[in-house]
């Protein structure tokens, strides 16, 4: 009896040894597994440049930065491609119709190829170029995938920036998909946000709402600064159903049609409203889409809202962004209902979301860097008579109007004094910010003062500005330097062979034989063009059919090469030819090597002469005064004024 239990006791404790080595095991699996599922959990990429934010911004930098050999990650939260230009639903093209830059021009021509042509997409009268969401968003992704060395990654998040010594050198994600810890480490890293959401998260410096007079001395908003941004608008895409057919939404709550009073002329009784000038249909017209669609985005009495996100947490965002909805389920109804266009509902066939509604809001405003030069409204009215000449760095064109949004916010100022503006273009300083390394700012973050936001935000320019930081993204990362050490004159050149424009000019075109030449003298400053306000599409006159006045280019000339001071009122070819020949001697130019005899006045007029055929510039004749077009191409193909002098982010030139 007292062996057998003397055994069973052993047989106890042996299998409490086993009991213990088995949940032994069973931990060290449970390790093992954790660390296998904890690496899992956690994706790492390395790449040449990220891009925050698939925005306007965001894909064209993604684009340009690729197509100059950089391998390129885009970590878009969402599906689509494009930002306010499809995920927001603000499909209509405000500004740069006649300044088909670039990126912008390729995607414009896209849309001509899918709905046939120019007349097709000028649908509403708000713009030439209108289109449905989900075409854009397709173009985009199609883009996408010919673009070697390129790779979008969706639904990504934006968490935090990865910092190493001070230096921006990658950022944290979640996979929304998932929940998986996403990080990507790049060599540059460009904020394409809707907000500016990487710049804040980093600690830089960065302007928000109004400044005062004393801080820009623009002399246009009279107050002092504030906060306040301009309005935001949640979008809706209408279509049309069919006469008959009933899409009335159930009525939203707080609904009142006299919130929208004034909205069109079908409805205005508060005759204290400022009086509309437009009836329901041409309300809608403002914003009618090719195949009976209609993009509701209406300032007056209608759906835009005054909203500060800026500042919240993606989560309080989404919940304040409710009110957003809210409005524009209140103006749909009011449109249904009250108007009676019983037959136009939410598209079902445009956004990918259950209440069909854009996946995003049209935010107007954001966070603006404090970048190594500001823009304010005096390098767009007079870009050619200020301190500092920014024109001369140009990396992206516009000519839309100073256009703020503040209805819908009683404490703003309604009058603002806004300057009457050209067309003009974007310095690339406003894009680097100032005492940071790794981060380059893109979309409507920025170093421009909030006046010039009201132009600098808007679709097309936002697609420049994106293709100009790709450009210096690229080069950057490729060179292995901070964006603030590659040379402007190199980004331009860049932008250039992508026929996009460094300079707004619109009577010389990207389709002109000497587009390029009148870019690059252009940006020199030798000869200026002339800004003229026109409404809603401003211009900048190069005047390539003048005649060169003298006394002008003495003047302009005179960083290059100090003319003899003349009477004559024009510059003759045998002087031009002359002028060459000195620059190159003034500038230390090696003239025994070159193509072009700078050092034989016979030999190059001859050479000359021969290319002027070339050119195909008709008269040649070394007495005839010469147009500004055949000088800057004489001066561009022969003495490179465009590389001879490099500038610096000031616009001022290296010596």
């Amino acid at each position: 009896m007292d062996n057998y239990f003397y055994l069973s006791l052993q047989r106890v404790y042996s299998f409490k040894i086993i009991i213990v080595k088995l949940t032994n095991c069973l931990q060290i699996l449970i390790l093992v597994l954790s660390i296998q599922m904890s690496a899992q959990a956690q994706t790492i990429h390395r790449t040449d440049v990220l891009v925050v934010g698939a925005s306007a911004s965001g894909i064209a930098a993604g684009l340009q930065s690729a197509r100059l050999g950089a391998k390129t990650i885009i970590a878009e939260p969402s599906t689509w491609l494009g930002g306010m230009i499809t995920a927001a639903g603000v499909c209509a093209f405000d500004g740069n119709h006649n300044l088909p830059s670039g990126i912008f021009g390729e995607f414009r021509a896209a849309l001509y190829k899918v709905y046939g042509g120019p007349s097709k997409v000028a649908t509403g009268w708000v713009s030439n170029t209108l289109f449905e969401p989900h075409v854009g968003d397709s173009i985009f992704k199609t883009m996408v995938a010919s673009t070697k060395d390129l790779l979008v990654q969706y639904q990504l998040q934006f968490q935090s920036v990865i910092q190493q010594n001070g230096v921006i050198t990658g950022a944290h994600f979640i996979n929304l998909s998932n929940q998986q810890r996403v990080t990507i480490f790049a060599k540059q890293v460009i904020d394409a946000t809707e907000l500016g959401d990487v710049m804040a998260n980093a600690k830089l410096p960065y302007d928000l709402g109004m400044e005062s007079n004393t801080i820009t001395g623009e002399d246009v908003h009279k107050g002092p600064s504030n906060d306040m941004v301009q309005d935001i608008t949640y979008v809706a895409i209408l279509k049309d159903y069919g006469k008959g057919r009933d899409c009335t939404i159930v009525r939203p709550a707080n609904y009142d049609p006299a919130e929208f009073d004034g909205a069109c002329t079908d409805y205005y009784f508060d005759k204290s409203r400022q009086k509309p000038s437009v009836d329901a249909q041409k309300m809608l017209n403002y914003g009618k889409l090719p195949n009976n669609k209609y993009m509701i985005n209406w300032p007056g009495y209608g759906n835009d809202i005054y909203l500060n996100v800026v500042e919240m947490s993606e989560a309080n965002r989404v919940i304040a962004l409710t009110k957003a909805k809210e409005q524009t389920l209140r103006f749909i109804y009011f449109i249904q209902h009250q108007l009676g266009f019983k037959h136009l509902g939410l598209a079902d066939d445009e956004y990918p979301t259950k209440d069909r509604f854009p996946l995003i809001p049209y935010h107007r405003e954001s966070r603006r860097v404090k970048g190594l030069v500001r823009m304010d409204v005096k390098h767009i009215a007079q870009p050619f008579n200020t301190p500092l000449p920014l024109y001369r760095t140009g990396i992206a064109v516009g000519d839309y109007p100073i256009d703020h949004h503040h209805k819908k916010n009683p404490a703003a100022p309604q009058h603002l004094d806004f300057y009457p503006v050209p067309s003009f273009n974007i310095p690339l300083g406003a894009l680097i910010p100032a005492n940071s390394k790794g981060l380059i700012m893109a979309e409507k973050s920025i170093s421009v003062s909030n006046v010039v936001n009201g132009t600098s935000r808007l679709q097309a320019i936002a697609l420049l500005i994106g293709q100009g930081a790709g450009s210096l993204a690229a080069l950057a990362a490729k060179q292995n330097t901070s964006a603030e050490n590659i040379p402007v004159r190199q980004v331009q050149s860049a932008l250039l062979q992508t026929n996009a424009y460094i300079m707004p000019y619109f009577d010389v075109p990207v389709t002109h034989p000497h587009f390029d030449a009148v870019q690059r003298i252009g940006a020199t400053g030798i000869l200026k063009g002339q800004g003229v306000p026109v409404s809603w599409a401003n211009r900048t006159y190069f005047h390539p059919d003048s005649l060169v006045n003298r006394k002008i280019l003495e003047k302009d000339l005179a960083p290059f090469y100090q003319m003899p001071a003349s009477t004559a009122q024009y510059l003759l070819l045998s002087e031009a030819i002359d002028i060459i020949m000195q620059m190159a001697v003034a500038n230390k130019m090696n003239t025994a090597n070159a193509t072009w005899k700078l050092n034989n006045k016979a030999a190059l007029t001859a050479q000359i002469q021969s290319a002027w055929v070339k050119w195909k510039l008709g008269y040649f004749n070394p007495n005839m005064p010469l147009t500004r077009l055949e000088f800057a191409k004489l001066l561009d193909a022969t003495i490179h004024p465009f590389d001879l002098k490099q500038v610096n982010h000031q616009g001022q030139f290296i010596e």
